[in-house]
């Protein structure tokens, strides 16, 4: 059900009520008159190419520099349907995502095997989301460790790499222990963001583009989350947006080299 829709959300099709009928000549029985297909919605413009910026390790919330790039960075996984959803309009589109996992949610293991080939060709990019979601400020050091540890285990075990050295931490609280067990494990770059589609719940489709249309921005972090279905019915919106502003669609593995 959902992949129809995700579909037509993508190609814009809808068949029009009311259509004509002709009858044919063979005992004029009634023939549904053929209706046009729509062209497929236009694929994406690729990265842009180009030297890649080295990054501090340091939190970033932007790309730096001057551009037309923007990093949709897509969080969670708590509902199969929208991961599936999103690997089908980046198969459709072209569109380059970040995916900060949460590997407990089962949506991950689910759609590995459509998902490993575009994390191969590096169409989308995997990062830490920790375990299961905990608030890494109110936990302890050890547990802290444990969460991005038990991630990276995952990760690397189905999908062949282990997303450093970018990490989100949950609700994007993070501080000097946080930032410090991280980097011990490899995450020497907390990922923040300036802009968001505001659907880590239920939201109407209607908010969800007025959200992109404030924040779909050059060079721009831009948060979605996995989990709610109303992203699934506007992707084609969501690629007017990128197409009318010029935009190019990257992860953060197309533009930015990690710290040294």
């Amino acid at each position: 059900m959902l992949a129809a829709g995700t579909a037509m959300a993508l190609t814009g099709c809808a068949v029009a009520e009311g259509d004509p009928i002709k009858s044919g000549s063979a005992g004029g029985a009634p023939l549904t008159e053929p209706q046009p297909v729509p062209p497929p919605r236009p694929r994406l413009p690729p990265p842009p190419g180009g030297p890649k910026t080295r990054i501090p390790a340091s939190t970033i919330t932007a790309l730096p520099g001057k551009g037309s790039s923007m990093a949709l960075t897509v969080d969670d996984g708590a509902s199969p349907e929208v991961v599936g959803a999103y690997i089908q309009f980046a198969k459709d589109t072209g569109a380059r995502f970040t995916f900060f996992v949460t590997a407990y949610y089962d949506s991950w293991a689910i759609h590995r095997d459509a998902l490993r080939p575009l994390v191969d060709s590096g169409q989308i990019q995997l990062a830490n989301h920790t375990w299961d979601h905990a608030d890494l400020t109110a936990i302890s050091a050890s547990a802290v460790s444990s969460q991005l540890d038990r991630a990276k285990t995952y990760l690397r075990n189905n999908f062949g790499v282990d997303g450093t050295p970018y990490f989100r931490p949950p609700f994007g609280r993070h501080n000097a222990t946080v930032d410090r067990v991280a980097a011990d494990l490899g995450y020497t770059v907390p990922v923040m963001w300036y802009g968001s589609l505001s659907d880590s719940g239920v939201i109407t489709e209607e908010y969800l583009i007025a959200c992109a249309r404030e924040y779909f921005n050059p060079q721009t972090i831009v948060i979605g989350h996995a989990n709610a279905p109303a992203v699934t019915h506007c992707y084609g919106q969501l690629v007017d947006i990128i197409k009318e502003r010029n935009l190019s669609l990257v992860t953060l593995d197309d533009v930015l080299l990690p710290p040294t």
